[in-house]
């Protein structure tokens, strides 16, 4: 068996790359993009190979799309990976998540509607509602030092609501890292069913779940009523493919289906990916899946240490449990509660996050971290963090060696 390596750093600067060639309010001699959510690992050696083989072939014309051979590819992965049989006509090309949930909004509801979505959650979710004029409905999760839970009282409130149509589900939940428990989502469907209302489930991150936790299908949970449920999955976060812009949404009720095809096949004309997303994706799910699970104890071992590393050196944080996902969640309101001075800190010193307050005013105060790099690299970037966090601290006014100028 191939042990793959995590640990080397790759270059990925004047490579057009959004994460690392973005340009940022920071003067740092040195900078740590930890922000967007991909990773800097190398792809796993079948993925590049397949798209080697793609491109010496030399011709790059049109192509058979979302074909038998593609259809049970995916098919197989859900059923090997999650023991979740699904329909291959059910599934549907989109070049994201993101764009897919825009879709989804626009045949599954018209201006004015309400959609529910529980805060702080991926902030995309809000910008495409607001941006199809639709309404956003806010559950907020309930933050008990660090640990969120669903309030399913007022989530039975708000989907009685008659203006409201559906709900959006992070599963697993971006930022907070929960990877949802079956009595949890039990209760979801439980509430969309009572209130025949939609659920579109964003499974994205389904397939980076952390050590002794296990990531449930929403839809596989829910067989019984999947007519009311679209699962939004992609290869992109698990194999760092986000850039070829390929995800596979899985649409089991038929009218949901026609409404897909007529504004999405027929009226936008998207009708399937590129050649070499096509490539990538079936090698993917036909020979990544060893180094996926080398991917993910890699990502155990790395949000342990992280973990307990920001514990020790700033007491008044609070990572939340990082259950799913490679994005940590961390509380620093402990020290500064200002969160203009706080982005501009981390700005200044270099430290490219994702500020809380992107998802939510419940996330003003924190920060997200993206650990998705090779373990040394993050070690100095969160030797910086602490460093920043220690100088903002409220209840001192001592400034400690690394002086940012932000006190």
């Amino acid at each position: 068996m191939k042990i793959y390596d995590f640990d080397t750093p790759i270059n990925r600067k004047n490579t057009q790359c959004i994460k690392w060639d973005q340009s940022f309010e920071s003067t740092a001699d040195t900078q740590y993009p930890l922000w967007v959510a991909d990773m800097d690992f190398a792809c796993c050696d079948a993925i590049v190979e397949a798209l080697k083989k793609r491109v010496e072939q030399q011709i790059y014309g049109y192509n058979t799309g979302f074909d038998a051979q593609y259809r049970q590819v995916v098919c197989d992965w859900f059923a090997r990976r999650f023991d979740w049989k699904i329909n291959p006509s059910d599934i549907f090309y989109a070049g994201g998540v993101v764009p897919a949930i825009a879709y989804l909004i626009e045949i599954l509801s018209v201006e004015g509607d309400g959609i529910v979505i529980q805060t702080p959650v991926y902030y995309p979710f809000r910008k495409k509602i607001e941006a199809t004029k639709r309404k956003v409905v806010e559950n907020p999760l309930q933050n008990e030092n660090g640990y969120y839970t669903m309030n399913f009282e007022e989530l039975d409130h708000l989907l009685g609501r008659d203006d409201v149509k559906g709900m959006i589900l992070c599963s697993p939940h971006n930022p907070v890292g929960r990877v949802w428990k079956q009595e949890e989502l039990s209760m979801v469907l439980k509430l969309i069913k009572k209130h025949r209302k939609w659920i579109i489930s964003d499974e994205i991150h389904g397939d980076l779940i952390r050590h002794h936790h296990r990531q449930l299908p929403l839809a596989k949970l829910g067989a019984d009523m999947c007519d009311q449920i679209i699962t939004c999955t992609a290869p992109s976060k698990s194999f760092n493919l986000a850039g070829l812009q390929n995800s596979n949404i899985l649409i089991s009720n038929k009218e949901y289906q026609q409404r897909w095809k007529k504004y999405v096949l027929q009226r936008l004309s998207l009708s399937g990916p590129n050649s070499f997303a096509l490539s990538a994706t079936m090698a993917a799910y036909t020979q990544g899946e060893e180094w996926l699970n080398q991917l993910n104890a890699y990502l155990d071992t790395t949000i342990v240490e992280v973990t307990s590393y920001l514990k020790k050196q700033l007491p008044k944080a609070i990572v939340s449990p990082c259950e799913g996902t490679y994005l940590l969640w961390v509380d620093v309101r402990g020290y500064c509660k200002d969160q203009e001075r706080l982005e501009k800190a981390m700005l200044q010193a270099g430290l490219i996050l994702d500020e809380g307050y992107l998802f939510g005013t419940a996330g003003s105060g924190f920060e997200r971290i993206n650990v998705a790099c090779p373990r040394a690299f993050l070690m100095e970037a969160m030797e910086r963090f602490v460093a920043v966090v220690k100088s903002l601290d409220i209840d001192s006014n001592k400034r400690n060696r690394y002086d940012y100028g932000v006190c």
